[in-house]
């Protein structure tokens, strides 16, 4: 539904350059929650500015549904039209809703309709049916001051559904909000998706947002995508950064002659005595050093830091009794290795 090739984004300002994007491929199913997450200035509110071209890419192209929106940009009166059409199956939620204060909840859904050109009367009907299916029926008649920040988040969502978009960009639409009102509406974003086939992009700083509503996920680094996939890949993949911060543990070696290693449980395996198996099996003391879990996309999910008595070499056969139960297991740390004593040294 959503492709981005090569997409870069530089910024100029008082002679000095600024690689907000750099070179990003980014793939997004249709139907699917896509999650993009990393720290401020990793690019992420660039990119899917860029996705709806709010602002025009220095280079790469964008694609959604099928259409090369970078193709239209810049090309004249026609091509100028086929964006604006474009554009309009792409629906926008942004951090601070941006409503308009002068005019009522139910006047501010209408907005993109007036600005089609629908009737009154079908703008009328519209917005009230978009704004019972976020659960505002009764504040039609209100104004964005009278509301609270959820309540305001979800009339921006109604407004960015007018158009009946294939695609809805969310741009930090959580982040203003408290822990409560956060879980209503991500909660109200997988129903659309679910309800409506709607495809969502959403641009997140909080890994508990991907853990809630994403099916697949990015993490984003100084303007480039450093991991990308299905939640369920990146928790399978050793070493992934967005498995290890989905699911930090902590905890240390507590002596030399230790390794330690970090289990991946996913689905059954997260409910099964795996570790007092292996301690029974192999008459061995394991020490459980951190433990994190939680449901994912309806599946447990968790990951456990256990130090293991003796040097890797020596455990190798208990980490293999781990993989072959389906458990993805990472080296965390071992003994280093003494060095070798060269012939004729003292």
């Amino acid at each position: 539904m959503i492709t981005t090739t090569g997409l870069t984004k530089v910024y100029r300002s008082r002679g000095r350059e600024v690689t907000a994007l750099d070179g990003v491929d980014l793939h997004v199913r249709e139907g699917e929650v896509f999650g993009v997450i990393g720290q401020s200035g990793a690019g992420k509110s660039s990119l899917i500015r860029c996705v709806n071209l709010l602002e025009r890419p220095t280079a790469g192209t964008v694609t959604v549904a099928g259409r090369d929106l970078t193709a239209l940009a810049g090309r004249g009166p026609r091509a100028g039209r086929e964006l604006r059409r474009a554009r309009s199956r792409i629906g926008m939620v942004f951090q601070h809703f941006n409503l308009l204060s002068s005019r009522t909840v139910q006047d501010n859904v209408e907005l993109p309709l007036e600005i089609l050109g629908v009737s009154g009367r079908q703008r009328s009907a519209k917005a009230l049916e978009l704004l019972d299916l976020v659960g505002l029926s009764d504040k039609a008649g209100s104004y964005p001051a009278q509301l609270s920040g959820g309540q305001k988040q979800r009339v921006g969502i109604a407004r960015a559904l007018a158009g009946d978009p294939e695609v809805l960009l969310s741009d930090e639409a959580t982040s203003a909000l408290d822990p409560e009102t956060t879980r209503s509406i991500l909660g109200l974003l997988r129903d659309l998706n679910r309800d409506l086939g709607l495809t969502v992009l959403l641009i997140t700083h909080e890994m508990d947002v991907v853990k809630s509503v994403c099916d697949s996920a990015a993490l984003m680094e100084g303007g480039r995508v450093v991991e990308s996939g299905t939640v369920g890949e990146l928790l399978a993949a050793p070493g992934s950064q967005l498995a290890s911060a989905l699911f930090p543990v902590g905890g240390r070696a507590g002596g030399e002659d230790r390794t330690v290693v970090d289990v991946t449980f996913v689905g059954e395996a997260a409910g099964r005595p795996v570790i007092s198996q292996l301690s029974r099996t192999y008459d061995i003391d394991i020490s459980i050093l951190g433990a994190a879990m939680d449901t994912v996309g309806g599946r447990q999910v968790g990951r456990m830091r256990i130090e293991l008595p003796g040097a890797y070499e020596e455990n190798v056969v208990p980490v293999g009794f781990l993989r072959e139960r389906g458990l993805r297991v990472d080296v965390v740390e071992q003994p280093a290795r003494p060095a070798p004593v060269k012939e004729g040294a003292k």
